[in-house]
């Protein structure tokens, strides 16, 4: 079924646009605008340009997936096929089904996004055209590596997306961003070498780098050492951008050096990359190899669901300057491991639940870096101890709409059900319950166990998050000693203007003069609401809300609704498994 019957003709046209456009925008912003586009702030002109040219990539993918033949997610769609270098017999083939589909469309949608908020809220740094730019041809190369079909072309635009988030970091990041920057860029190219040689063993053994072609003969030209080999070398690449534990250790201090939009990005869309090519690289094209390594992916997977959940706890408690940024970032590391938890289970529910925990991880962690990057630029600082605050109003006094839609997007990370978070993580520990055959069961359902225990950790680390800086944490009553109440009472007004009863004095009154520093006088004396003398924040803004209400609505939407995105993921993923065999 189509909801608008387009031509295969248009299809191919609009899915080279959607990957093509970014790329020529890029080189676009570079260039000096046209006399009668300049307007009369040149920077604001190039912010519009990567606002428009987004924007029409975004219409340009809704308009594909209207065209997009439902009935028939499994087969590949407005297809493009034509030799590039006949010598390598490496093609321009590009293509999308029930997979790649979801995937393009929120990546889309978020780089969209980052381009409106980038127009009102440019973080600082060197020229804007550079920022537009750079932002277009890291939405390119993503966009490509969902829709091609040669492993070489994978490769290609797997790599075109790190020096667009290096300079991201670098030149527009917070603190300790060089550093950030570079251990980002060394991680991961250290991966893609590694990732090479497989995808070149691959090819060379099987005589073909189509990845349609691979994926129907299903391992069944390579033999059983040349898949282990292949899915070492590649896997490793694809771990270090998903990030697996422990090759996480970049993330982190990425997501904390990195703007606001750069983690969106980073969280919402490239660590989507990693995972995509465990499912249509290594899954359907070594089977063998994937079968030998599963237990270990599986293990690794659960380890870091747990060690991401204990490090946030650990930055969430009172007293550990912990930055909420990082807290967010190993949050991923947590979210990430129940993804590689369902494709290591090699069943169709639970690569299904690790292709909805991919999406609903970029809707949530997307929402969550806008949510704490405006947080940010109100108090000037991510530390949950200065967030938290001394006066007990923190978000829900000072910024109500903001707190309350910070602690919606805390909630859905942590998997309430009617919200999207829930459904990936039940269909990964679902198929972790019964994996493939020829994997071990008790090992699996051990791995299931541990992923279940994960889940709590998050919901506990996410509502200490939502109760320390939604609602803020209260004062300590002053305890007095004998001397200082006796010179209160000596220095009170009353005593001023004459003989005053004898007796206990009420505990609430404090001379101005001894009052606590940095507090009003009924926060000092325990007695008022704190939100009464607390200064109050900018609640959320007209083009916030215009940025991060798509991303709420859409958590809701497939909370409710998840049979639309698993109607298209289902039958791809059972011809995947099947060998190309529906």
């Amino acid at each position: 079924m189509t909801v608008i019957d387009m031509s295969a003709s248009v299809m191919q046209f609009l899915l080279a646009f959607v990957v093509v456009a970014p790329l020529l925008g890029a080189v676009a912003a570079l260039l000096p605008a046209p006399p009668g586009l300049k307007g009369k702030n040149p920077d604001q002109a190039v912010l519009r340009h990567g606002v428009t040219i987004t924007g029409a990539v975004l219409i340009a993918a809704i308009v594909l997936a209207v065209g997009f033949d439902h009935d028939h997610p499994a087969t590949m769609q407005a297809t493009t096929d034509i030799s590039w270098i006949p010598a390598l017999d490496v093609r321009i083939h590009l293509g999308i089904d029930g997979i790649s589909l979801p995937l393009l469309l929120l990546t889309a949608l978020l780089t969209f996004l980052c381009a409106l908020y980038s127009y009102f809220k440019l973080p600082a740094g060197p020229s804007p055209k550079a920022f537009v730019a750079l932002v277009l041809v890291l939405e390119s190369g993503t966009l490509a590596t969902f829709a091609v079909l040669d492993l070489l072309l994978f490769f290609l635009a797997f790599e075109m997306v790190l020096i667009p988030m290096y300079f991201l970091i670098a030149r527009w990041g917070g603190g300790q961003r060089q550093a950030a920057a570079w251990k980002f860029i060394l991680y991961t190219l250290l991966g893609s070498v590694v990732m090479l040689l497989g995808i070149l063993l691959i090819g060379l053994k099987s005589g073909t780098f189509d990845m349609v072609a691979l994926a129907t003969d299903n391992g069944r030209g390579l033999t059983t050492s040349v898949q282990v080999i292949a899915v070492l070398a590649i896997g490793l690449g694809l771990a270090v951008k998903t990030p697996m534990w422990p090759l996480h250790s970049w993330l982190p201090d990425a997501h904390t050096a990195a703007p606001t939009v750069g983690s969106v990005l980073l969280a919402g869309v490239m660590l989507k990359m990693g995972t995509y090519g465990f499912v249509r690289i290594l899954l359907p094209i070594a089977p063998d190899g994937m079968r030998t390594f599963a237990p270990y992916l599986a293990a690794f997977a659960v380890v870091g669901i747990v060690y991401g959940s204990l490090a946030c706890l650990a930055l969430a408690r009172t007293g550990a300057k912990g930055d909420l940024k990082r807290l967010i970032a190993y949050s991923s590391v947590g979210h990430m491991g129940f993804v590689l938890l369902g494709i290591a289970t090699m069943t169709p529910t639970g690569v299904n639940g690790a292709l909805f925990a991919n999406i609903a991880h970029g809707l949530i962690t997307g929402l969550l870096f806008f949510l704490v990057g405006a947080v940010k630029d109100r108090y000037g600082t991510a530390d949950l101890d200065t967030l938290a605050g001394a006066t007990g109003a923190a978000l829900y006094g000072r910024a109500p709409r903001l707190g309350a839609l910070l602690a919606f997007a805390a909630i859905a990370s942590l998997g309430l059900p009617g919200l999207a978070g829930f459904w990936g993580e039940m269909l990964t520990l679902f198929g972790a319950y019964s994996p493939a055959e020829g994997l071990s069961r008790p090992a699996f359902r051990t791995f299931m166990a541990i992923g279940a225990f994960g889940t709590l950790l998050t919901a506990a680390y996410m509502l200490i998050v939502v109760r320390r800086v939604c609602m803020g944490e209260h004062p300590p009553h002053p305890r007095l000693s004998p001397d200082d109440r006796a010179l209160r009472a000596a220095d009170s007004p009353q005593a001023a203007s004459g003989p005053q009863p004898s007796g206990p004095q009420p505990s609430g009154l404090q001379p101005s003069g001894l009052q606590p520093s940095g507090l009003q006088p009924s926060e000092a004396a325990g007695t008022g609401p704190a939100a009464s003398t607390t200064p109050q924040l900018a609640d959320i803004q007209t083009y916030e809300a215009a940025t991060w209400t798509p991303l709420a609505a859409l958590t809701v939407l497939a909370g409710l609704w998840p049979a639309v995105l698993l109607g298209l993921t289902d039958p791809a993923v059972q011809q995947l498994l099947a060998g190309g065999k529906s």
